[in-house]
């Protein structure tokens, strides 16, 4: 219900008067039954223009920090959240990965769109990182296309840091849904989830036009921040006089 009311009365009508995003591949959504829609991933604004803009609902898998926040901000965001339908889920630990992808096959399995970032985070810098093999286990479990999107300039509206966005033209694009159906039982070999990845991953890039890095996101986030780190160790900073 609240669900509706955000996406056609409350903010759908205010992210297509702001962002007036361009709409390219709807027509590859497939309009019912289950399917995954795999996107990259720029910008905290992704969560809300997306489903701005499908004519169905979707549900993603947000991480759990969305809904576990101090303060009234941090209130705010989780009842958002909640109220829209998106599922929490807990990226650390060793069995972080099977729970999403648990919570993931239930979305899947009641004949609904699923949300996916196969990044697993947002781009630091607007690059396009490695997926995470997750969504490729989902979509052979549960024998599923999958759509993959590109979100265009949303990295520039809203960068990382950025709590009120800027008026940029965005472009959300849709491929064709890739079948992976030759696959079939085979959601246990490593090196075929790593190639169904690899292929959403080239799928998502070529939508996008970003510049590929073949490493994890959060593993070159952590060695930025290492390196930073380290820096101002080094060289810290003399306080103004």
């Amino acid at each position: 219900m609240f669900y509706h009311l955000l996406k056609y009365v409350l903010l759908g009508p205010l992210l297509r008067l702001v962002f007036r995003p361009r709409i390219e591949g709807l027509e590859h959504v497939p309009e019912s039954g289950p399917a995954i829609v795999a996107g990259n991933h720029l910008s905290f604004s992704d969560h809300f223009l997306m489903p701005a803009v499908l004519k169905r609902r979707i549900t993603f898998l947000a991480k759990a920090e969305y809904f576990t926040g101090p303060g009234i901000k941090g209130r705010l965001t989780a009842a958002f959240f909640r109220s829209a339908g998106q599922i929490p889920v807990d990226r650390s630990g060793k069995d972080a990965g099977q729970a999403a992808i648990r919570e993931g096959l239930g979305v899947l399995g009641r004949g609904e769109l699923l949300g996916v970032y196969p990044e697993g985070t947002r781009s630091h810098d607007g690059r396009l990182y490695k997926g995470k093999v997750g969504v490729a286990v989902m979509a052979l479990k549960a024998g599923v296309p999958v759509v993959p999107c590109a979100m265009i300039g949303t990295f520039e509206a809203q960068p990382p840091g950025k709590v009120v966005p800027r008026i940029h033209p965005v472009v959300i694009r849709f491929g064709e849904p890739l079948d992976f159906s030759r696959y079939a039982g085979m959601e246990n070999e490593k090196a075929v989830l790593r190639a169904v990845t690899d292929e959403i991953m080239y799928a998502i890039m070529s939508l996008s036009e970003q510049e590929y890095v073949d490493r994890y996101a959060a593993d070159v986030k952590a060695e930025e921040a290492a390196k930073k780190a380290e820096r101002e160790r080094r060289f810290p900073r003399m306080p103004l006089s």
